[in-house]
């Protein structure tokens, strides 16, 4: 393109913003109503930001979600008008309430009347679009005038980074989209502002009242969730669990503990018991790991003692939805200080240190604490391995084997899991030392393809191995995104966990008939994959990606993944179907 003949459109404009605020990624599923923005970015722009196509708004919107929870940084998505955008809203609300920021750019209208087309344009557009949305983005905005989109985007994007984070809805009119610019002295943002606020810092005192209270406990433990998104608190986490002797439980909305350190005991109920002290830090819902539930009659108890001491760091009581419930039960808190954990851990860590420097009593306290922490680490990850070791040889193969099996062949690699764990087998059996090496847990069904892909994508031109177990129900909701990996050359590796069936609902249906008495042999009936049973690895070949299986021999699953691997390795993706037991 002759730039010195190039007459500037008013699209152009979010180009060069999405530019500036170093935006390289948009994902999208085509749509008229943004063809302006599109011819911008692919000619004025030169395809950067990369437009990738998805065949379906939902998975657009998880290749964002998945990007932002390894790398931290935004992506674009683009929806178009109000059917690409209704078609995206669980998406949008699953990012909104695992706090992923995403640019999401909508269209309308044109909302001048006279510049729209008969019935499309009218059927197609909606007043204040983005309301229909509102509930499960931090903000919304659609511009009147070329002279709004700066400003309305350096708001968005400062909005969506601020902890807690999360989407952003811009709609821009078709036609202000494809007017020429004509304003001569558009005001952008300046080359050095600063993009968004600096962390805020909790309150000293009450960090100290929490370091007395822990440094005094016997078994205090931290409960934490998703501060494994920010550079560094990996390694901090460890410094302060270290330094006050607690046992840490990391939920896994993102990787922040390693699991394999002695003061880890995620999973393990059984310590929940003895907590004198409980340390919540950027926790959204306390209830699921500390408490039993009896799914059947919804019966919930807790593992913790009553007289517990419960305090909290972190962000809890900023952007709660006041129409969905995913903030859970409230929890008493006996100290809750509210701030960024990247400031409030390393601040707790100075202030617990210093107390531990005047006091050798505390020190001791402090070493008990973490020899029996240590103790019960070792104990479990033992227990794991021989209950793992006993699920050899089942048929279908076990989640547990599968997990060893993979491991075996991925141990040496520099891998990085997308979201599944297996049903806790990979978070039992591998060891995650390295902070990128879990983007985090999986979320509900049709979540986990489009998430995988965003971990694929952060990773893409890098030499580590990014690896998902894949449910087949998940996949089912849309193959096609497998389409966009081979497309957009996504390197992943795909673990196909077949077990030929919707098998959470399953199982809910298993438990109904016997609290009814009435016939387990029916709960199958519209939970089930198969008869037919998908043949994943020619859906894969399909799509023109690699794929191997079904599997369903143990012996085999080893060179059919190391074979894959180096397809991955040559920076595309491929699947491996093996099937495997229910549970």
């Amino acid at each position: 393109m002759d730039r010195n003949k190039y007459e500037k459109y008013q699209s152009d404009i979010i180009v060069d913003l999405l530019k500036q605020y170093d935006i390289n990624h948009i994902s999208m599923n085509p749509g008229a109503s943004f063809r302006g923005l599109h011819d911008s970015i692919i000619n004025y722009g030169e395809n950067d930001p990369e437009l990738m196509v998805c065949q379906h708004e939902e998975i657009a919107v998880q290749i964002a979600h998945g990007y932002a929870r390894a790398t931290g940084k935004p992506m674009g998505v683009i929806l178009h008008n109000l059917v690409g955008m209704l078609h995206a809203q669980m998406a949008v609300y699953y990012a909104y309430i695992d706090r992923a920021p995403i640019f999401i750019m909508g269209a309308t209208g044109p909302m001048h009347e006279g510049k729209r087309r008969p019935h499309i344009d009218w059927s197609h557009s909606a007043l204040v679009q983005g309301e229909a949305m509102r509930n499960y983005t931090k903000w919304d905005y659609q511009p009147q005038a070329i002279e709004g989109v700066p400003e309305s985007f350096m708001r968005a994007y400062s909005t969506m980074v601020t902890e807690p984070a999360g989407p952003i809805y811009m709609c821009y009119d078709a036609w202000l989209q494809e007017e020429k610019l004509t304003c001569e002295n558009l005001e952008m943002p300046p080359e050095d502002m600063q993009k968004a606020p600096a962390p805020m810092g909790a309150d000293p005192e009450t960090l100290g009242v929490m370091a007395d209270v822990i440094l005094n406990a016997k078994h205090p433990l931290i409960l934490v969730d998703f501060i494994g998104r920010q550079p560094g608190n990996f390694e901090r986490l460890v410094m302060l669990a270290e330094t006050l002797g607690c046992g840490v439980w990391d939920i896994n909305n993102s990787l922040a503990f390693p699991n394999q350190h002695p003061l880890c005991i995620s999973l393990d109920h059984e310590s929940l018991k003895n907590a004198d002290v409980i340390l919540g830090i950027d926790v959204r819902d306390w209830e699921k790991p500390t408490h039993k539930l009896v799914s059947t009659t919804r019966e919930v108890t807790s593992y913790v003692p009553d007289d517990c001491v419960w305090m909290e760091i972190g962000f809890a009581e900023l952007e709660m939805s006041a129409w969905a419930f995913d903030y859970g039960r409230y929890q008493p808190k006996q100290h809750v200080a509210l701030g960024d954990p990247r400031l409030a851990m390393p601040e707790l860590a100075k202030i617990a240190q210093a107390k531990l420097d005047g006091d050798s009593r505390l020190v001791s306290a402090r070493d008990v604490r973490v020899q029996a922490f240590t103790d019960r680490h070792n104990k479990i990850f033992t227990d794991w391995r021989t209950s793992a070791e006993s699920k050899r040889g089942s048929d279908p193969i076990s989640y547990a084997e599968l997990a060893m099996i993979a491991w075996d062949v991925i141990e040496d690699e520099d891998w990085v899991l997308a979201t599944g764990t297996a049903r806790e087998w990979v978070r039992k059996l591998w060891n995650f030392d390295k902070p990128y090496q879990h983007a985090g847990r999986s979320l509900g069904t049709s979540t986990q393809i489009g998430m995988s892909l965003g971990v694929g994508l952060a990773y893409r031109g890098t030499d580590k191995l990014v690896l998902n177990f894949q449910p087949d129900g998940d996949l089912m909701y849309d193959a096609g995104a497998l389409w966009t990996a081979a497309k957009h050359e996504i390197p992943i590796l795909i673990i196909m966990c077949n077990n030929r069936a919707y098998y959470n609902d399953w199982e809910h249906q298993e438990r109904m008939a016997h609290l009814r008495g009435t016939d387990v042999e029916k709960a199958h009936i519209g939970m089930d994959i198969f008869d037919p049973e998908p043949d994943f690895a020619t859906l894969a070949k399909s799509m023109g990606m690699y794929g191997e299986g079904a599997i369903t021999d143990p012996s085999e699953i080893a060179s059919a993944l190391r074979r894959a691997i180096e397809i991955v390795k040559s920076g595309k993706p491929a699947l491996v179907d093996i099937v495997v037991a229910h549970r």
